[in-house]
């Protein structure tokens, strides 16, 4: 697998972890999102697996439990901390154990862990505390792993969805224009993520791993999805209704269907030295 390189394009827009009421927007209808969104790929769960050097781990934003119950598979012992109580309260039901609080704010209250890991939920935390705070819960030789999912809409789909953000939401940061590399960009953030990482005490030198693979969807599989998004949690009922309206004619377009190439993208890095407890910012 190749090392991707380490490069961090400028950010124009505040930092995703400073918009609250999205963050915290997605337990709205939590079973949906537990329903359409996709697991994590085995490679990336097996890997994380073997570099861990236990059966502990912290699931940071665990939401619906997805990352969590992947690894309770393996056999290890998860805890999740997460914001939204709607989410926490879903994922309990599915049999993880979860804790309702921002990570920033969580308190561990003396526990340590063999992995903390975050799956397509880093960006909602603040990278510098996390990256610290996950540095003192962790045990020597443990491992912070954060992902998350890129997609690349078709073309077509691309631009039906800009189009109507345009009227809808103008002044929304999603809806990307057609052409535009989502995979490169997150590849950019993890990039990011790696180098505030190596910034932390107690850390060393951080890794990025990428995982490409596709996923097909139907028209109606697609819509169903699309509501969990970020972007449009908290749109009104008639836009929502107007946005999957003019995506749905465009997947019609092309047939009714079509294939996904999405990449998972990680940083990672082992805590070195010391006992949970003992990190801070290095300055």
């Amino acid at each position: 697998m190749p090392t991707l390189p380490a490069e961090q394009p400028p950010s124009p827009r505040p930092a995703p972890h400073e918009h609250r009421r999205m963050a915290e927007s997605f337990g709205v209808d939590a079973e949906r999102y537990d329903r359409t969104r996709p697991p994590y790929p085995d490679a990336l769960v097996e890997r994380i697996l073997t570099l861990s050097p236990g059966a502990e781990f912290l699931d940071v934003g665990c939401g619906t439990g997805t990352v969590a119950r992947q690894f309770q598979a393996a056999g290890r012992t998860v805890l999740g901390v997460e914001p939204d109580a709607r989410m926490a309260e879903f994922a309990r039901r599915t049999g993880v154990e979860v804790e309702v609080a921002r990570f920033e704010d969580w308190d561990p209250a003396g526990r340590s862990f063999d992995a903390v890991v975050a799956g397509t939920a880093w960006h909602w935390v603040d990278p510098v505390a996390g990256a610290a705070k996950a540095a003192r819960v962790l045990r020597p030789g443990g491992r912070l792993a954060v992902f998350g999912h890129a997609f690349q809409l078709p073309e077509e789909v691309a631009g039906a969805l800009a189009a109507v953000y345009r009227r809808v939401a103008p002044d929304s940061p999603f809806g990307a224009a057609p052409g535009t590399n989502i995979l490169d960009g997150y590849q950019g953030m993890y990039a990011g993520f790696a180098a505030t990482i190596g910034g932390v005490d107690g850390f060393g030198e951080p890794e990025q791993w990428r995982f490409d693979w596709e996923r097909s969807y139907t028209r109606d599989e697609w819509l169903d999805q699309m509501p969990t998004q970020g972007g449009l949690t908290r749109l009104p009922p008639d836009g929502l209704a107007e946005v999957l309206t003019a995506v749905g004619t465009a997947i019609d377009a092309m047939g009714g269907a079509f294939t996904m190439p999405y990449a998972t993208v990680a940083a990672t890095a082992v805590r070195t030295g010391g006992g949970p407890g003992e990190a801070a910012i290095r300055g």
